[in-house]
């Protein structure tokens, strides 16, 4: 009796261990068992529920701050959800550096506003790098002749004024995964001194300052009324007068404007710097040249953009009357269009 039951209780067992054999098979199958379907984060089919992290779509929801300098070089910083994947970021075109991305902020370092004009910009995300370029603008203007550099008797009409440069190519906007804005403002006395620049760098401000063109050239009379919108005030060595009727020497003339900077350089928080020392200039920045190297400056500019090359090149584009340009390449002015020439600077100390 003993040993018949055993074998009974043992056939039993077998057949419920086949059942619940037959029972995790099923669990496997298509028709998914309560705990397949009770899983967090997942729905009646096994997918990733909506709102999911494997599932989120990327999402700008704020940006910090909403108003940047003109002169760009802030960092900045984008909030939202699914950001994770962001490697490339544009402001009104320009790639921006210093990228980086969590799930919920995007940082980077503002570009300038290509022409130092106030106004809104698209702010896109991409999930592709987007390589800077060294320069924001691709084109150096205004090198292609010695006509109205500065010479003596040299008019405005005997150069054409070079286009506005246009942006380095970036990705399309509507690849963008998700966009946002922000507003390029005249934040600081930089930003004001670059935007008049970029107003008047074609365009003479002829009812404030009048043309210093027939009598040599309006160099120096457009830097020292950029100098005025920087915040600079007129003094008794250094003014404009109806409409340029009246003017110093030191407004007008860079022999003159030169070594006044340098004997009032303390006052106005200036160093003369050598071309050497180009590594230490910025936007804003004053560029004297010397076209034959005799010691005494042909012409001046203001500094318009800094930037280094891959290969550790700092190159120095500037705005000037006589060619009126822009973004007007240093190096290409005193070894292209004068070969031979020399430059220096005086830059602001703060």
């Amino acid at each position: 009796m003993t040993a018949s039951f055993t074998r009974r209780s043992l056939l039993s067992l077998v057949g419920v261990a086949g059942i619940g054999v037959a029972v995790a098979a099923c669990s496997r199958g298509d028709d998914a068992s309560p705990s397949a379907t009770g899983r967090a984060g997942a729905g009646s089919d096994g997918t990733p529920a909506s709102g999911s992290s494997s599932d989120a779509r990327p999402v700008a929801s704020s940006i910090e701050p909403a108003q940047v300098p003109l002169a760009g070089g802030v960092p900045v910083t984008v909030t939202g959800t699914g950001l994770a994947a962001v490697r490339g970021v544009t402001v009104g075109g320009i790639a921006a550096r210093d990228v980086q991305a969590s799930a919920t902020t995007v940082t980077f370092t503002a570009p300038h506003q290509a022409m130092y004009t106030a106004g809104s910009a698209d702010v896109a995300l991409f999930t592709t790098a987007i390589e800077p370029s060294p320069s924001a603008n691709q084109s150096s203007d205004g090198n292609g002749s010695a006509a109205n550099d500065g010479q003596a008797g040299a008019t405005q009409d005997q150069a054409t004024a070079s286009p506005t440069p246009t942006a380095a190519s970036t990705p399309d906007a509507s690849a963008a995964v998700a966009t946002t804005s922000v507003a390029y403002t005249a934040l600081t006395a930089v930003d004001r001194q670059l935007e008049y620049a970029m107003r008047y760098w074609k365009d003479y401000n002829l009812a404030e300052y009048g043309t210093m063109n027939p009598i040599g050239g309006d160099c120096a009379n457009y830097v020292s009324q950029t100098l005025i919108a920087r915040g600079w005030q007129q003094r008794d060595d250094w003014y404009s007068r109806a409409a340029g009727a009246q003017h110093s020497a030191t407004w007008t003339y860079c022999p003159a404007m030169d070594p006044w900077m340098t004997k009032n350089a303390a006052t106005f928080g200036l160093t003369r710097r050598s071309l050497d020392e180009r590594s230490k200039v910025k936007v804003g920045d004053i560029v004297f040249y010397d076209w034959n190297d005799n010691q005494s400056p042909d012409h001046v500019t203001i500094v318009s953009e800094v930037f280094t090359e891959p290969d550790g090149t700092v190159r120095i584009k500037s705005a000037s009357h006589n060619q009126d340009g822009p973004y007007r390449d240093l190096d290409e002015m005193i070894t292209v269009q004068h070969p031979g020439g020399t430059a220096w600077f005086h830059t602001f100390d703060a």
